[in-house]
């Protein structure tokens, strides 16, 4: 398990624990369900790179205490 830090920059962050397999979409429902919003509305990013739903978090080299920024559509 990991632990993946998600910013919105408008104060709420939250920590989430995945799978290293889970895909971002798998992740992208775990914050949801945190954060009381749909799935669909999330976006995730690192810098400029918007994560894409298919690829697991493993793949993206998102590790134990990395820190993501979360936006909304």
């Amino acid at each position: 398990m990991v632990e993946i830090e998600c910013n919105d920059r408008l104060g709420k962050k939250i920590r989430v624990k995945a799978s290293p397999r889970d895909t971002i979409g798998d992740f992208k429902k775990l914050v949801a369900a945190q954060i009381g919003t749909e799935a669909r509305k999330i976006v995730l990013k690192k810098w400029y790179k918007e994560f894409k739903d298919h690829i697991t978090l493993d793949d993206y080299e998102l590790h134990d205490g990395m820190n993501v920024e979360l936006y909304y559509r």
